[in-house]
């Protein structure tokens, strides 16, 4: 075997390794706050899409840690800022770490690809671009993939924290 054609596994394997620790980086990281708290949940670790993703799931069906979600997931943006810097201070690493908690991005997830779904749609009856509402760089993303799975493509517009995607006809 040459060179180049073992280059690309070992490649394949480093960033997995350092995926898997950026993610026990940030377990670690957020029992320790789960402690602080005094709230129970488990740390579910796994690598999704190139990126570390950590979701903090909890066995009762309380509602302790819909207060680590907030209002609109505001504070799970904000947990996930954090455990991200946790990560770069243990690394030096700039981290694209996901974090979930309760399942709340999983299904912010579908209802995002419903809306690009139905928003393509629209877009192809009426052939004029839609403007959908705010939304946060996660959320742009999930539409921007749904959009594109529809056959469309899509744009996102304005300045942070009120950047919105536009869907556009083919």
């Amino acid at each position: 075997m040459t060179e180049g054609t073992t280059a690309p596994a070992a490649e394949g394997v480093d960033t997995l390794s350092r995926l898997e620790q950026e993610g026990e980086i940030a377990a670690d990281y957020l029992e320790g706050l789960l402690d602080i708290a005094d709230l129970d949940g488990d740390i579910d670790m796994d690598v999704e899409a190139d990126r570390a993703a950590v979701s903090i799931i909890s066995d009762s069906n309380s509602r302790d840690l819909q207060k680590l979600v907030g209002r609109d997931g505001e504070v799970l943006e904000a947990l996930q800022e954090l455990t991200r810097l946790a990560v770069h201070r243990e690394t030096g690493d700039r981290s694209r770490l996901m974090l979930d908690i309760s399942g709340y991005r999983a299904q912010k997830r579908t209802e995002l690809a419903a809306l690009g779904a139905k928003a393509a749609d629209e877009v192809k009856s009426t052939g004029e671009p839609v403007k959908l509402d705010p939304m946060t760089p996660f959320e742009r993303k999930v539409v921007h993939d749904a959009v594109a799975a529809a056959g469309l493509r899509s744009e996102s517009e304005g300045e942070e924290p009120q950047r919105f995607v536009v869907v556009l006809p083919a």
